[in-house]
C-alpha cells in the first residue's frame, strides 16, 4: 500500500462518464517512486482525507481485500468502456468509435456463435 502526502489539484469528467483525478505530492523516496510507478495502468481504490491517517485507519485500508468488479454499470457497459479504451489505443482505422464498437462486437458475437456449433 502506498501511502504518501498530497494536494488534490483538479479532476475531469472524461467521456466514457469516468472521471481522471489529478494529485500533487511532495518529494517522494525512491522506494515511493517504485511502488507509483509499479502501480500504473492497475486499478486499485484511493483514499483521500485532509489530516493524516491514525494508525488504526492504516491498519484497517492495508487488511482491506480488493474486489475489482464494477457494479455500478451493467455488463454491456462495461463491455462498452473497454472497447472504447481499445479504440483509444488502437482504433484500426476507425475514425469513428461507434462503427469500430460494431466491428469488434460483431467479431465478438461471431466467436461465441462458432462455439455453439
Amino acid at each position: 500500500m502506498l501511502l504518501i502526502p498530497a494536494i488534490l489539484d483538479g479532476y475531469r469528467s472524461l467521456k466514457d462518464k469516468t472521471f481522471r483525478v489529478i494529485f500533487g505530492t511532495n518529494e517522494l523516496t525512491p522506494e515511493q517512486i517504485g511502488e507509483l510507478h509499479g502501480s500504473l495502468q492497475n486499478f486499485g481504490y484511493l483514499a483521500f482525507k485532509s489530516e493524516p491517517f491514525l494508525k488504526d485507519e492504516v491498519d484497517l485500508l492495508d487488511g482491506l481485500e480488493a474486489d475489482y468488479e464494477d457494479l455500478s454499470k451493467r455488463p454491456s457497459q462495461r463491455m462498452r468502456a473497454v472497447l472504447y479504451r481499445l479504440w483509444e489505443k488502437d482504433n484500426m482505422a476507425y475514425s469513428d468509435f461507434n462503427l469500430y464498437y460494431k466491428f469488434r462486437m460483431e467479431k465478438i458475437i461471431n466467436h461465441l456463435k462458432k462455439q455453439l456449433d
